[in-house]
């Protein structure tokens, strides 16, 4: 199963997603330093809650992240991915971390909170 490769730069917070990694030495800078590789977490262990829930219903995917949404903390965004598709819905600080996709096999749920990173369920 294909999984969500992001870059993120620790000084200026930039991230961005890869599609085909190299196997060479080199590797993306930002801010003259080597942006790090952001790993999926898929257990909440605090009071914040990150991963996010997934139900499937009526043929779509319905996702809820119970997170607050505040200006300086909150999701970004909710992605679903599999080995051919790749769907992203974009939120701010003023909407509720619940997203609906229409449904694919073999999936992948990913949210991304500004302050504590990205989070992943798979669809079993």
């Amino acid at each position: 199963m294909r999984e969500l490769l992001l870059k993120k730069c620790n000084n200026c917070n930039a991230l961005i997603k890869v599609i085909n990694d190299c196997n060479c030495k080199c590797s993306f800078v930002c801010c003259d330093e080597i942006m790090e590789t952001v790993n999926a977490n898929s257990t909440d262990a605090s009071i914040e809650k990150h991963k996010p829930i997934v139900k499937v219903e009526n043929n779509k995917i319905k996702v809820k992240v119970d997170h607050v949404m505040e200006s300086d903390h909150y999701i970004e965004w909710i992605c679903v991915l599999n080995d051919k598709e790749e769907k992203y819905i974009y939120l701010d600080s003023s909407d509720i971390a619940e997203v609906e996709f229409d449904y694919v096999d073999n999936a992948t749920v990913y949210s991304y909170c500004n302050k504590h990173g990205l989070w992943k369920t798979t669809i079993e």
